[in-house]
């Protein structure tokens, strides 16, 4: 089964997670960056990813250069935004057709999970071994050892 991991990390909670695991597992890795950069100013970034979550706004990503057709499972990671994915995962999952893929979430939050699981798997029948996350800033409260058990998951 031939993995990719890809992610989406603003803060850099989400990309420390996948740089810890990127070792563990056999799959290549794709970072998905929005075209038009988001502003270092937390406070303008959190308002503004509230238009676009409530907007349901497909923000343009850059192109990912993922050829799907050589990858059975997703590893998708992704920080929560007002409950759901951050909006340049929303695109993703617009822009490229996972319907046939088996995918793991991974979920970073500072909160509230809210709906992202159910908003993932409107893209995909196969959504498994979801992997929730806790951060208190840029501090991991989950204990490492459920990273871990998702790695071993992974890797059956």
């Amino acid at each position: 089964m031939n993995k990719a991991i890809v992610y989406y990390s603003y803060s850099g909670n989400t990309k420390s997670i996948v740089d810890m695991i990127k070792g563990k597992i056999d799959g290549d890795v794709f970072e998905i960056k929005p075209k038009e950069p988001y502003s270092n100013d937390y406070d303008k970034v959190v308002d503004l990813g509230q238009e676009e979550v409530n907007g349901n706004v497909l923000r343009e990503i850059e192109d990912v250069n993922i050829n799907l057709d050589n990858y059975d499972t997703i590893i998708l990671a992704t920080p929560v935004w007002w409950y759901t994915y951050a909006p340049v995962i929303h695109t993703f999952l617009e822009k490229y057709n996972l319907k046939n893929k088996t995918i793991m979430p991974i979920v970073t939050n500072g909160g509230w999970l809210g709906h992202t699981i159910d908003d993932i798997k409107k893209y995909s029948s196969n959504v498994t071994n979801e992997l929730v996350l806790k951060f208190d800033g840029n501090k991991l409260v989950t204990d490492s050892s459920v990273i871990d058990k998702f790695v071993e998951e992974v890797n059956k």
